[in-house]
């Protein structure tokens, strides 16, 4: 049945051919309608959270507050250990700030997709998002260390046309405002401090000269006031020591404290310093910071449930868009190489298909037989791009691997059909004779490889557990794509030897 049905086919190619090029526009529009990213996200066995409170937060209260989220990880969630850090954290330093570090039990103790680490993580953000005087930001660690503090993506907010802090300022938070109302995007936040409350001194320079005080005089008496100034060294028990002057911590509680320093003019008079300076409580941010020379705000976040990182990206490019003139952005880490593998795709599948042909056609020397065999890689493509489809993962990194593979699978049944169709016509068989005698003949080995094949990458498919999410990828892609490649290929390598074949004779100093 299975010979008549490959003879009824090479009779009648149209129909076979139009079914070819549906199959060819529909591996088309799912590769360009997919979803992209870059890496999945894996349960590595660990995460991080990081704490804030408002600012100007002792680090006694901190570290009473940071106690309470240790307290909730131990009891109520699948945690090994907790190592917290207080005064640090990714977005800032400070007696405000604080870091957990959190390592979860074995991968067999928690099974279930409830125990996985974004599961955990979503039930810690939710567990403590309504607590007004402290937020808890639990956050994934990144699939390739060293690019970027956490998953998600890496984004800089630059300062590319001299607007200013206020007005950068502005423009940040209303980025934070959208980015959080897009459907494509969740967990958007400022990686950074917030203003906080600081003392802006002002110095009267011309009634400083008038009194003969000296600029550097106010700035030394100033400095060792709220910090310290190094004035030499000295041996202690062979040893060198370094010479600090500060004011004594009683002394410099706060502003009002200025009032009782005195500076010495070029005369040698004491003159009290609050004289010719006035203080001022103003807000502005702990922390400037620069990305490629512009002044740029760090911002983090990651993609809806359901969305890839590749839609989470445009959206967000979409809102900076919209931001006043001179607002620019950059993308950095993580992102940044998921900016770069997008541009790299379409020429390394080209490179793949082409080094293939090539390979072939220096091993048969003949340009049609790796042309039959080049036609049923659309085959084992339309496969894998449909099994990810249907279980709504994105075109990331590993299901390239997986496509690539593929093409060498999909490759691999044609190349059983097709050599086997070259010696019987070079024995004399006309192309659709020897293309269906091949095919039967072929039959049985091109099922069992597939099948076995086919059940190798089962585990992978449906793995569980450490690097689950790149096991997945790669194995849901392979899997569908060798049961299209060889379902489709049993059927239509037989007709694509048949019309690369044409009408020349085996003896033809051209023939296959």
């Amino acid at each position: 049945r299975y010979g008549r049905a490959v003879s009824g086919m090479i009779r009648r190619p149209v129909r076979s051919l139009f079914l070819y090029a549906l199959i060819i526009a529909g591996a088309g529009y799912l590769y360009l309608t997919l979803p992209t990213s870059f890496l999945p996200e894996e349960d590595q066995g660990n995460f991080m959270a990081m704490v804030s409170l408002p600012a100007g937060t002792l680090q006694k209260e901190t570290s009473v507050r940071l106690r309470e989220v240790e307290d909730y990880l131990m009891r109520h969630e699948p945690v090994e250990h907790v190592y917290s850090v207080g005064g640090f954290s990714f977005m800032g330093s400070g007696t405000n700030m604080a870091m957990l570090f959190v390592g979860l039990k074995n991968w067999d103790e928690r099974p279930g997709e409830n125990s996985s680490v974004q599961a955990i993580i979503d039930r810690v953000n939710a567990r403590f998002a309504g607590d007004g005087q402290m937020m808890v930001m639990a956050l994934n660690m990144p699939a390739l260390p060293e690019l970027g503090n956490s998953s998600g993506f890496d984004f800089r907010l630059q300062d590319k046309g001299g607007l200013g802090y206020a007005r950068m300022a502005e423009a940040r938070d209303e980025l934070l405002a959208r980015a959080n109302a897009n459907p494509n995007l969740a967990g958007v936040y400022f990686s950074g401090q917030a203003d906080t409350p600081r003392l802006h001194v002002s110095i009267d320079r011309e009634k400083a000269f008038s009194m003969g005080v000296p600029i550097a005089e106010i700035s030394n008496s100033l400095a060792v006031m709220f910090g310290s100034s190094y004035v030499g060294d000295f041996m202690h028990d062979s040893q060198v020591r370094r010479i600090m002057v500060q004011a004594d911590g009683k002394s410099r509680l706060n502003g009002n404290d200025i009032e009782d320093l005195h500076v010495r003019n070029d005369q040698g008079k004491l003159l009290p310093l609050s004289s010719f300076v006035r203080l001022d409580w103003t807000a502005g941010p702990p922390q400037l910071t620069r990305y490629n020379n512009y002044p740029s705000f760090t911002i983090n976040g990651s993609s809806a449930p359901g969305k890839s990182s590749g839609d989470a990206m445009n959206a967000l490019e979409r809102i900076t868009a919209s931001l006043p003139q001179g607002v620019g952005f950059e993308w950095t880490g993580q992102s940044y190489e998921e900016k770069l593998a997008e541009s790299q795709a379409t020429l390394l599948f080209g490179l793949s298909i082409l080094i293939v042909f090539l390979v072939l056609a220096a091993l048969y020397e003949s340009w049609s037989i790796p042309l039959a065999v080049i036609l049923v890689v659309p085959l084992g493509l339309l496969g894998a791009l449909l099994a990810v489809f249907l279980r709504d993962m994105p075109n990331d990194i590993y299901f390239k691997v997986g496509l690539i593979t593929t093409i060498g699978l999909s490759a691999k049944n044609a190349i059983l059909i097709v050599e086997v169709a070259r010696e019987f016509y070079r024995e004399g068989m006309n192309a659709a004779e020897a293309a269906v005698a091949a095919a039967k003949l072929r039959l049985r080995p091109i099922l069992m490889t597939s099948l076995a094949f086919g059940a190798g990458v089962i585990p992978l498919a449906f793995a569980h557990g450490a690097a689950a999410g790149a096991q997945r990828a790669v194995g849901t892609g392979v899997l569908g794509g060798i049961i299209t490649a060889t379902l489709l290929a049993i059927f239509l390598v037989p007709l694509f030897f048949r019309l690369t074949a044409g009408k020349r004779g085996p003896d033809h100093p051209e023939g296959i």
